[in-house]
């Protein structure tokens, strides 16, 4: 299963690979569906958290994964940060991932060490790196061509 907290960006890039591939998903997010866009589409099957505070919902996420995929470009954005120290915190397994840098191989290598039966999937939204959705989604089809 993956999950992610249905912000634009990575975030949703992670569920829509998820849908295409066939796995199962979900996660955690606002109340209200909160996202920068609006309301994040009834299409994710997430579950809302009782408050609107994306810092609750990113911890949720990592309390009911496994293991956290972290991508990232240049360097880690805030809420990117968060997630890195909640996992550190909890002393749940992630992997930071750089975009391009990072080759798919290695991820599915990664995952095949791991065995997430739960993977959360992060990383910065659509407004602080455009076209991040795009970038993401073609490069976790190709992990997960390499990992089934």
């Amino acid at each position: 299963m993956i999950i992610s907290g249905g912000q634009t960006g990575v975030d949703r890039a992670g569920l829509d690979v998820a849908i295409a591939l066939g796995i199962g998903h979900g996660g955690w997010c606002p109340a209200g569906r909160l996202s920068e866009d609006g309301s994040i589409p009834s299409r994710y099957e997430l579950q809302e958290m009782p408050s609107s505070d994306y810092p609750a919902r990113t911890e949720q996420n990592v309390i009911d994964s496994d293991a956290t995929l972290i991508l990232y470009e240049t360097k880690l954005g805030s809420g990117t940060r968060l997630t890195r120290r909640i996992c550190d915190r909890l002393g749940k397994a992630y992997l930071l991932v750089r975009l391009p840098v990072d080759q798919p191989a290695m991820i599915a290598s990664w995952l095949a060490k791991q065995k997430p039966a739960t993977l959360n999937i992060a990383g910065p939204r659509e407004s602080t790196s455009p076209g991040i959705y795009e970038r993401s989604f073609a490069f976790l089809i190709d992990v997960f061509n390499e990992h089934p």
